[in-house]
């Protein structure tokens, strides 16, 4: 799981686009360009940036981000996706990546349709999912984010325990067949 940065963009480009707040929910992570699309223009390069924040370790799931274009000249080229971890500003040039590089891809089941999805782990800490490309005509994107809790360490040393105990039981199953 896991979604940009092409390279340092300039501030003219670049714009942050919405807040979600802490540890967003697939209710709270709904992101979306403008009305007149990508930057509020629908046209030209544009770097946007959705902003969160992580309490504890969470599951960060971006459900999709999706470019669905009517019309032909409505596609974004080279439209990317990425997470960072905030390090002082936002594209400061500090900031470290926690997902890899997602390059948009032909929709599975709609026509005129393009997006990408992902997973990572996060800490507690300031984020943003970076959002980026060339907006054709009056190209828009939307998508969807969530944090999930990740399962305590009690819960998974309990879970651990329970597999140690049905391999002791399967092994004295078979040590009482062998007599």
């Amino acid at each position: 799981m896991g979604a940009v940065l092409l390279g340092l963009a300039s501030s003219a480009d670049a714009a942050v686009v919405g807040n979600l707040g802490v540890n967003p929910t697939s209710r709270t992570g709904d992101f979306a360009s403008g009305l007149l699309g990508v930057n509020g223009t629908g046209a030209g390069t544009f770097t946007d940036q959705v902003t969160f924040s992580v309490l504890g370790t969470q599951l960060l799931t971006i459900a999709s981000a999706t470019n669905v274009y009517p019309n032909p000249t409505d596609f974004i080229t080279n439209f990317t996706a990425q997470g960072f971890l905030i390090v002082g500003g936002i594209g400061g040039g500090d900031d470290i990546p926690v997902t890899p590089l997602l390059s948009a891809v032909a929709c599975p089941t709609q026509n005129n349709c393009q997006g990408f999805a992902g997973s990572t782990l996060l800490s507690t800490g300031s984020y943003y999912l970076q959002l980026a490309g060339i907006g054709g005509g009056s190209s828009g994107y939307g998508g969807n984010l969530a944090v999930t809790q990740v399962p305590l360490p009690g819960a998974l040393a309990l879970f651990a325990s329970g597999l140690l105990g049905l391999g002791l039981l399967r092994r004295r199953g078979k040590s009482l067949n062998v007599a």
